[in-house]
């Protein structure tokens, strides 16, 4: 038997916008509070050789459960089981929101160690680069806003969400000298700051977790071109996934309106002019039309 006072928790994790805590563990059954902030969304998805059962209490808050053309509003004292889980399942907190999860086969130990890697490397990137922790947020605060208006699947939804915070994740390989050199690179220190898009994908492989994969192939690609002409791999068109390729706009409009040590940002009149300038070169065609349509709200944040 095991007693777990009020406040107390077994283990706790926290992450940017998720504290999830251990309440109780036994014979493969584990107990999983978690608090989420608003603006801030949580996910489930099948999984090779997972049968168990996945169960949701809200105990205060509001969730917006989304699936594929699905969407519902769960409040205080709904729940939500699926044995096993056969969809991705996004969760979104619509306000401050604590829920309890309950699995029939245990993931906190993975789940721990996942957002362990993922708060070092945030860190890590934050500690070696401060524009790009702000730039981050910002871009996946974009990302999203296009991702919903191109009604994208709930897999792709959430892939989005984590590729957009990470993209640059591959940065805390960078040379510090390179990283931080207030002025412009050569040729040679150029060669070496694209490396940071395959950087990214190696670091998400080596967590062995298939989602973060999934996510790396992303983060890999979030600098290639619609002509082809972009880095890693010059891939063109609808090679690159759609994803990334919303990453690449919203990515270039931030760091167009950002000021810099060696340079002044542009207005972000002037980077809607240049985003549109390069549709269909730079650009995917349909997520700069997307981007281009939500040009009062993307102001406006």
């Amino acid at each position: 038997m095991g007693i777990v006072n009020e406040g107390e928790f077994i283990e706790t994790v926290l992450f940017k916008g998720l504290r999830i805590s251990l309440l109780a563990a036994g014979d493969g059954t584990e107990v999983i509070h978690h608090k989420l902030q608003s603006g801030s969304s949580w996910a489930m998805g099948p999984e090779e050789g997972w049968d168990g059962l996945e169960y949701v209490f809200v105990i205060s808050g509001k969730l917006v459960y989304q699936r594929d053309n699905e969407s519902l509003e769960l409040r205080t004292g709904h729940s939500f089981y699926e044995s096993p889980i056969k969809e991705y399942t996004l969760f979104y907190a619509d306000e401050d929101t604590e829920f309890i999860y309950v699995t029939s086969q245990p993931v906190f130990h993975n789940y721990s160690q996942f957002s362990k890697d993922l708060m070092e490397l945030a860190i890590s990137i934050e500690e070696k680069d401060g524009y790009t922790n702000d730039h981050c947020y910002r871009i996946k605060t974009y990302a999203m806003y296009v991702g919903e208006a191109l009604n994208l699947n709930t897999k792709q939804t959430a892939l989005l969400n984590l590729g957009s915070f990470f993209h640059d994740l591959g940065k805390v390989k960078v040379p510090l000298n390179i990283l931080q050199k207030p002025s412009k690179l050569s040729d040679d220190e150029w060669e070496i700051m694209k490396l940071h898009t395959t950087y990214g994908r190696e670091l998400l492989e080596e967590t062995k977790i298939p989602f973060l994969g999934e996510i790396g192939k992303i983060v890999e690609q979030h600098h290639e071109r619609y002509d082809g002409k972009g880095y890693p791999k010059g891939l063109r068109g609808d090679e690159i996934s759609i994803e990334a390729a919303i990453i690449a706009v919203v990515d270039s409009f931030d760091a167009m309106t950002t000021d810099r040590v060696y340079k002044k940002g542009k207005s972000k009149e002037e980077a809607f002019e240049e985003i549109l300038k390069n549709k269909g070169t730079m650009y995917h065609p349909i997520v700069v039309d997307t981007f281009i349509a939500l040009k009062n709200e993307i102001a406006n944040l």
